[in-house]
C-alpha cells in the first residue's frame, strides 16, 4: 500500500474532526477479514502498518495450546455477554451461531515472549487494501460523522433552536431541517391550532436526542414552557443579564400563559422590563407563540399575596392559605367569579400550577352562606372553616387560621383566651381592643391602589361598621389591614 493512501486517510481525520489513528484501526480490521477469507489463512493473524514504507503487513500468531485455550473461553464470554446485552435492548431473542473464527482475542493479555509471529503477507496484498480502503474510510466518516452530531445534540437537549419547516404535508409530523441535522416535531409535541408552512422559520426545543442507524434523530416540542423562557431571555435584556429573573412559568400551549417575574435589582420594574415599552417586547413573544396570550406577575414570597396576583386579571378579595397541606381558599367578589376561574377552569388552573398551591375559588355570596349555614347549624365554626373564635373590636371574626389543637390563631391576646377557656372559662365573646396586633393581609387590586397606614384603617373599620375581611397572609406573621373598598 503506498505511502499516498496514508497521506489521504491523515487529510480526511483533520478535514472530518476523526480522532487520530481511527481510519487506520479501521482500515487494519477491514483488511484483516479479508486475509481470513484467502485460501490457507493462518487461524490468528494480525494486520499492522509499517510506518516506514506505508505498507500494510500480515502476522501470523501461534501460541501455545493452554494459553489458546484459555483465551478463546475469555472472548467466548465477552461475546455472549454482548449477545445478550443487544438481544435485552431491542427485545428481541437473537438466534446468533459464534464460532471460535469469529472470537476476538484481546491480544492484550498475551506476553511477547508467547507469541510466535511469522510475515505471511500475500502477494496480492496490496491490491485487497486499496479494494477495501475506499469502502471501510467511507463508512468509518459516517460512523464518526453520527457519532459526533449524536454528541453536539445530546448536550443541548432543554436548548431552543431555530429550523427550517421542510415537510408539512404529514398531519402527524413536521420535518425541520437545524442545519447539520433533520429534526421530528411529532404531533404530540404541536401546539393546537398552529400551522408549519413549508420553508417557513420556527423556533423548538430539543427533548430528546436518539442514537439510530442512519444518525441522531433529534425530537423537538412547542409545547415545553421553557420555549417561553427562552423567548423571554431573546427579547428581554435585563433577563439575559440575570438583572431579572423568571421564577415560574406556567402554560396552556396555544391559549394562556402565565409567568412570575423577581427583580435583583433595586429601581428595575421586573413586570415593565418583560412588557417592554408600549409592550413591544411581550407582544414580540407572542407574535412568536402565534397568538397565544401571556400574563406577567411579579413573584412575592408570601403565598397569598402572590396567589392573589395568579388569579390577574380578576379582582381578589380575600385569600385563607393552609400552609399545612399547600391549599388556599380564595374569596373573590360576585362579579369576578366567572373572570378568576377562566373558561373551562383554565386561570385557575394556571395559577395552581404557577404557584404550587391548590386553589378553591368561592364568591363573596358563597362564602357568606356557607359561614351562616355552618353557624346556623349549631357546628363550631371554627372547625367548619379553620377561622379563629376570636372576635375583632369590629365584630368580625378574625380571619386567621386556628392553631392545631386550639379554636384560637397565634396572636397573644387570643392565645390568652384559649387559656381561659381551657381554664374551664366560659368565653361568650372576645373583643380585643383595636390597638391588638391583626394577622390579615389586604391584597391590592390590578389597578395597585395605594394602601393606607394600620391606624387609618381601624379607625376607618371601626366607623364604617361595614369592612370587608383581610386577607390571611400567613398564621405566623403580623400583617397590615388595608381600608375597605369604597361604598358606592
Amino acid at each position: 500500500m503506498s505511502r499516498e493512501i496514508i497521506e489521504a486517510i491523515r487529510s480526511i481525520e483533520a478535514e472530518k474532526g476523526i480522532e487520530g489513528d481511527t481510519l487506520i484501526t479501521a482500515l487494519e480490521d477491514a483488511l484483516l477479514a479479508a486475509y481470513k477469507k484467502t485460501p490457507g489463512a493462518a487461524r490468528h493473524a494480525q494486520v499492522a502498518l509499517d510506518r516506514g514504507n506505508g505498507d500494510f503487513l500480515v502476522w501470523a500468531i501461534d501460541l501455545p495450546a493452554d494459553l489458546e485455550e484459555r483465551l478463546l473461553e475469555e472472548a467466548r464470554e465477552r461475546a455472549l455477554q454482548e449477545l445478550e446485552a443487544a438481544e435485552e435492548e431491542n427485545g428481541e431473542r437473537s438466534n446468533t451461531l459464534i464460532t471460535d473464527d469469529d472470537l476476538d482475542i484481546d491480544w492484550s493479555q498475551v506476553p511477547n515472549n508467547e507469541m510466535d509471529k511469522h510475515d505471511v503477507t500475500p502477494d496480492d496484498f496490496g491490491r485487497i487494501a486499496a479494494q477495501t480502503a475506499k469502502q471501510v474510510i467511507l463508512q468509518r466518516i459516517r460512523e464518526a460523522e453520527r457519532a459526533m452530531m449524536y454528541d453536539e445534540y445530546v448536550d443541548r437537549v432543554g436548548e431552543v433552536v431555530t429550523g427550517i419547516v421542510q415537510q408539512a404535508g404529514d398531519r402527524h409530523n413536521v420535518l425541520v431541517d437545524l442545519g447539520r441535522v433533520e429534526a421530528l416535531l411529532p404531533r404530540s409535541e404541536q401546539v393546537d391550532g398552529e400551522r408549519y408552512e413549508q420553508g417557513g422559520r420556527i423556533k423548538a426545543v430539543i427533548t430528546e436526542v436518539r442514537s439510530g442507524t442512519k444518525g441522531p434523530q433529534v425530537i423537538l416540542s412547542r409545547r415545553d414552557p421553557e420555549l417561553i423562557r427562552t423567548l423571554f431571555e431573546l427579547e428581554v435584556p435585563e433577563v439575559a443579564d440575570g438583572l431579572v429573573e423568571i421564577r415560574g412559568v406556567a402554560r396552556e400551549p396555544g391559549y394562556r400563559s402565565k409567568i412570575a417575574v423577581q427583580s435583583h435589582t433595586q429601581g428595575v420594574d421586573p413586570v415593565g422590563a418583560c412588557v417592554g415599552p408600549r409592550g413591544s417586547r411581550v407582544r414580540m413573544v407572542v407574535s412568536e407563540l402565534r397568538g397565544e396570550k401571556i400574563d406577567i406577575i411579579p413573584w412575592n414570597d408570601e403565598p397569598a399575596r402572590f396567589i392573589a396576583k395568579a388569579l390577574s386579571p380578576a379582582r381578589v378579595r380575600e385569600v385563607f392559605v393552609d400552609d399545612g397541606s399547600r391549599e388556599a381558599t380564595v374569596i373573590v367578589p360576585d362579579d369576578q367569579l366567572s373572570l378568576a376561574i377562566g373558561k373551562e377552569g383554565l386561570t385557575a388552573r394556571l395559577a395552581a400550577r404557577l404557584t404550587g398551591w391548590r386553589v378553591e375559588i368561592q364568591s363573596d355570596a358563597e362564602f357568606a352562606e356557607a359561614e351562616a349555614e355552618a353557624a346556623f347549624s349549631g357546628a363550631d365554626e371554627a372547625e367548619v372553616t379553620g377561622r379563629c373564635a376570636a372576635v375583632l373590636s369590629t365584630g368580625k371574626r378574625c380571619p386567621n387560621t386556628v392553631l392545631p389543637g386550639t379554636r384560637y390563631c397565634g396572636i397573644e391576646a387570643h392565645q390568652a383566651l384559649a387559656t381561659r377557656e381551657a381554664a374551664g372559662e366560659t368565653i361568650e365573646s372576645a373583643i380585643p381592643e383595636a390597638s391588638d396586633e391583626i394577622d390579615a393581609v389586604e391584597v391590592a387590586d390590578a389597578s395597585e391602589e395605594p394602601e393606607a397606614s394600620e391606624t387609618d384603617a381601624v379607625d376607618e373599620v371601626v366607623a364604617n361598621g361595614a369592612a370587608e375581611s383581610a386577607l390571611i397572609a400567613d398564621t405566623a406573621d403580623q400583617v397590615e389591614v388595608a381600608p375597605p373598598p369604597s361604598q358606592d
